[in-house]
């Protein structure tokens, strides 16, 4: 057993050391809380690779099957979105998608494979910065997107 004098030492050391780490902590949450306005601008800058990045991981997704991913038209208007369990922002961007049949699948000969498909393409910022895997949300625009998985995302309003 520590004498009084030790173990009140003890004491006053622990306490130091949680405070600093309690500190620490919230230092760290603080700077990885982000200005929405501010991950809004980068998107911005970093627009035209994102838009290359999500056409290439989307045409590398193989899906939908039988077509090959030929070209994407962006509309200019964003829709930024929170989730809200990660916190996460995510970008929604309208998208005109084109598609051509991938030679000898069974899509090859449809009329309808020539048929330009809406969608919203999906990006989230994660690790401070910009992503896509390529993920589009068929037939619904950024608003209608958000609106249906509302469960998931709430709509951010940027300043």
């Amino acid at each position: 057993m520590l004498p009084l004098p030790n173990l009140a030492l003890a004491m006053m050391l622990v306490g130091g050391v949680l405070i600093i780490l309690g500190l620490l902590l919230y230092v760290v949450k603080r700077w990885k809380t982000v200005s929405p306005t501010l991950v809004a601008a980068r998107f911005q800058q970093q627009r035209e690779h994102l838009e290359t990045d999500f056409l290439r991981a989307a045409a590398r997704s193989g899906k939908p099957r039988g077509l090959r991913w030929k070209a994407c038209d962006w509309q200019s208007e964003v829709l930024f979105a929170r989730d809200k369990k990660s916190g996460e922002l995510t970008a929604l961007v309208g998208v005109t998608i084109q598609f051509e049949a991938i030679e000898g699948s069974d899509m090859e000969g449809l009329p309808a494979v020539g048929n330009l498909r809406h969608a919203s393409g999906v990006f989230f910022f994660r690790g401070g910065r910009w992503r896509t895997v390529g993920r589009a949300v068929f037939n619904l625009n950024p608003g209608e997107a958000v609106e249906h998985f509302k469960g998931q995302y709430e709509r951010v309003e940027l300043a």
